[in-house]
C-alpha cells in the first residue's frame, strides 16, 4: 500500500513539473509550491528509510527543523550507485546482489546501521548470507570481492570482508591442491607439455589484486600448506603482469624495458621488494634462475632497496654453479661506468665462497676431497668466472682494479689449469694497450706458469703483450717441465718443494695446524690433477710420434722395436725396477726417487 502511494506521488510530481514547463507558466511560483509539497510529504516518504536505517532515524530525530528536507551523508561507501541500491532495498524494489556490488553494499549497510534491531532480514543480514553461502565457498568469487574492497574506505576492514575473503582463498586453494593431486601425478608420468597444464588456474586470477592484498593472500596460503611450486608460479605470473618486461622464463634486455606510464616508480619498487620477500625460504626451492636474474636486473634498473638486491644475490649465489655465462652478463645502468655490472657479480661470488666455506667447516676435513660436491661446484664456478672475465675483458671502460678484484677473489685451488685465466688476461692486455709496464706485471702475477697447458705455454712464450719477466718465467718452467718429463719426475720436484715449504710447525696452534693441513691437502690433489693432464698430453705426443715413424718407415716392426727401446728410457712409462732405466738414469735416482715415494705414501 505504502509503496504504491509513494510511487503515485512521485509520478504526480513529475507530471505537474513537466506540464508546467510546457505551459510556460510562472515557474518560480510553482517551484515554491513544489517545495511545500515535498516538505509536507518528506516525513512520510522517508518512513522506509527510518524504519530500516538507524543512522537515518538518528538524523531525523536530531534535526531541529521538523520540516527538514535535506540530509548529508558524508563519505558514503560505494558512492551514489551503492546508495541507490540501498534505497531500492528499503523500498522493496527488485535488484540482484552480485560479487561486484556485495562489498560496497555490505559497507553501506554498516554505514546506515541497517541491523536486525530495526527490521528483520535487514540489509546487513542479507549481504552476510550471500557472503557466507555464495562468495566464501568459491575461490574465484572471493578474489572478485576482495578486489572490490581496494576502492572502499577503512570500513571494509572493520566489517572484516578482506580477512574472510583471504582465508577463503587460501583454504579453497588448498582444496584445489588436494583435488588436483591425482591429475598432477598423471602429468608427472607424461611429457613436459602436459605438466604445464597442471598449474593451478587460480594463479592468473590472483594477478588482479593489488600488492597489499596479494601479499596477505600468499602468506595465508603458506600457513595452510599450499605447495611452494604453486606459490612460485603465482609470484612469477604476478611479476610478469605487474612489472612490465619480466617474462615467465625469459631473460630480457633491460634497455628495452619501458616503465608503465600508469604505475609510479615507487610503486614498482614496492612491488619488487614485496615479491622478493614472499619467495619461499627453503634452500631446495625450484625457483628458475632466469626469473631470479630477471628480478635482479629489474631491481637494478628501478634502484630498489639494498635489502631486496642482496636477497636476490644471495639466492643466486646458492646455485652459482648452475648459472650460465649469459646470466652473469648484467648490463650496467650507471653512466660512465663499465658496460657490465661487475660489482654485482663480485658480490654474488663472495656469497658463493662463503657458502662453500661454511659447508666445508660443517662437513669437516674430508669435505675437501675431489669427489665432494663443494669442490666440484668450486671448479665449475672457477671455469665460469674465467669465461666471464674473458667476456668482459674487451670493455674499454673496465678498470684494472675491478678486473683484478674478480681474479683474486677466487682461491688458487679453484683452478686446476690457468688457461682460461691466461686467455682473459691476454684479451684485457690487448684491449687496454695503454697499461703501463707496472700494471701489466701486477696483472700477470696471477698466472701460475706451472698450471698452463703446453699449448698455452707455447702461446705465452711468443706473446709480445706479456711483460718480459712473464715470458722468462714461462720459458723457465717449460724447460724445467721438459727436464722432469725426460727424467721421469713429471713435476715431483715442484710438489716436493711445496710440501717442504708448507710443513706445519710444531709451535702452531691446533686451529692453524688444521688449516695448514687442509691447504696442503688441496695442493696435493691439485698436483695430482695436473699430473694427470700432463700424462695425457705426453701419451698423445707419444702416439703421434709412433704413428709418424710408422708412416715414414717401410718396416714398421723395426721402428716399433726401436721406439719401445727409446720409451724405456723415459721413467714415467717404465717400472721402477727396469734394468735399463736404472742404468741410464742412475744420477736421478738419489735426488728424485725418494721424494716420489714419500709423496705417494702421504697421499694414500
Amino acid at each position: 500500500m505504502w509503496q504504491g502511494t509513494s510511487q503515485l506521488l512521485w509520478m504526480g510530481i513529475h507530471f505537474y513539473c513537466t506540464r508546467l514547463c510546457s505551459l510556460n507558466s510562472d515557474l518560480l511560483w510553482w517551484n515554491q509550491c513544489l517545495q511545500k509539497i515535498l516538505a509536507h510529504h518528506f516525513r512520510s516518504l522517508q518512513f522506509p528509510l527510518v524504519s530500516r536505517s538507524g543512522k537515518i532515524r538518528k538524523m531525523v530525530a536530531d534535526a531541529k527543523d521538523s520540516n527538514v528536507s535535506k540530509m548529508e551523508l558524508e563519505n558514503f561507501p560505494g558512492g551514489s550507485h551503492t546508495f541507490e541500491l540501498a534505497m531500492k532495498f528499503c523500498y522493496s524494489m527488485n535488484f540482484e546482489i552480485t560479487p561486484a556490488n556485495l562489498a560496497p553494499l555490505r559497507c553501506a549497510a554498516e554505514y546506515l546501521e541497517m541491523t536486525e534491531d530495526y527490521r528483520d532480514e535487514n540489509l546487513i543480514e542479507r549481504t552476510e548470507v550471500y557472503l557466507n553461502d555464495i562468495v566464501l565457498q568459491s575461490l574465484e568469487k572471493s578474489v572478485e570481492v576482495l578486489s572490490t574492497c581496494e576502492m572502499l574506505p577503512s570500513i571494509a576492514e572493520e566489517v572484516g570482508i578482506p580477512s574472510r575473503c583471504i582465508d577463503a582463498i587460501a583454504i579453497n586453494a588448498c582444496k584445489e591442491q588436494l583435488v588436483s593431486g591425482l591429475s598432477r601425478l598423471d602429468c608427472d608420468a607424461e611429457s613436459t607439455e602436459l605438466k604445464s597444464g597442471c598449474i593451478e588456474w587460480w594463479i592468473e586470477d590472483l594477478s588482479v589484486l593489488k600488492i597489499d592484498y596479494y601479499e596477505r593472500v600468499i602468506c595465508a596460503m603458506c600457513k595452510v600448506g599450499v605447495r611452494s611450486d604453486s606459490i612460485i608460479a603465482s609470484l612469477m605470473h604476478y611479476a610478469q603482469t605487474s612489472l612490465k618486461g619480466i617474462g615467465k622464463y625469459q631473460i630480457w634486455n633491460p634497455s628495452k624495458v619501458k616503465q608503465s606510464p600508469s604505475m609510479a616508480e615507487n610503486d614498482q619498487c614496492s612491488i619488487m621488494a614485496t615479491l622478493v620477500s614472499l619467495l619461499p625460504a627453503e634452500k631446495s626451492s625450484s625457483i628458475p634462475l632466469s626469473f631470479l636474474f630477471g628480478m635482479l636486473r629489474m631491481s637494478i634498473m628501478l634502484d630498489a632497496t639494498i635489502a631486496c638486491r642482496l636477497e636476490l644475490e644471495r639466492r643466486i649465489a646458492f646455485r652459482l654453479e648452475m648459472v650460465s655465462l649469459d646470466d652473469l652478463l648484467i648490463p650496467s645502468v650507471r653512466s660512465g661506468d663499465s658496460l657490465f655490472d661487475v660489482d654485482t657479480v663480485h658480490r654474488i661470488l663472495v656469497n658463493f665462497l662463503q657458502r662453500i666455506e661454511e659447508e666445508n667447516v660443517d662437513c669437516g676435513y674430508e669435505s675437501d676431497g675431489l669427489g665432494s660436491s663443494g669442490y666440484g661446484s668450486l671448479l665449475k664456478v672457477g671455469r665460469l668466472i674465467d669465461a666471464y672475465l674473458a667476456e668482459i675483458a674487451p670493455d674499454p671502460y673496465l678498470s684494472l682494479q675491478k678486473f683484478i678484484a674478480m681474479i683474486e677473489i677466487l682461491p688458487d685451488y679453484a683452478r686446476v689449469i690457468d688457461d682460461g685465466l691466461y686467455r682473459a688476461i691476454d684479451i684485457y692486455l690487448k684491449a687496454h694497450a695503454i697499461l703501463s709496464e707496472h700494471e701489466s706485471k701486477k696483472l700477470c702475477k696471477f698466472i701460475d706458469c706451472q698450471k698452463l697447458s703446453q699449448e698455452a705455454s707455447n702461446h705465452a712464450a711468443q706473446n709480445d703483450r706479456l711483460p718480459v719477466q712473464m715470458t722468462v718465467r714461462v720459458l723457465y718452467f717449460e724447460q724445467l717441465r721438459l727436464k722432469n718429463a725426460i727424467s721421469g719426475n713429471s713435476g715431483d720436484g715442484f710438489l716436493s718443494q711445496r710440501i717442504s715449504s708448507g710443513v706445519p710447525s710444531a709451535v702452531m696452534s691446533p686451529r692453524d695446524n688444521y688449516a695448514s693441513l687442509r691447504r696442503e691437502n688441496r695442493e696435493l690433489k691439485l698436483e695430482i690433477s695436473r699430473m694427470r693432464v700432463r700424462l695425457s698430453e705426453l701419451e698423445k705426443e707419444q702416439m703421434y710420434m709412433k704413428q709418424g715413424m710408422i708412416d715414414k718407415s717401410g718396416n714398421g716392426k723395426t721402428f716399433l722395436t726401436s721406439l719401445s727401446k727409446g720409451i724405456g728410457r723415459i721413467g714415467i712409462f717404465s717400472s721402477p725396477t727396469g734394468g735399463r732405466r736404472q742404468k741410464s738414469s742412475r744420477k736421478y735416482r738419489g735426488s728424485e726417487g725418494k721424494p716420489g715415494r714419500n709423496r705417494r705414501s702421504f697421499v694414500s
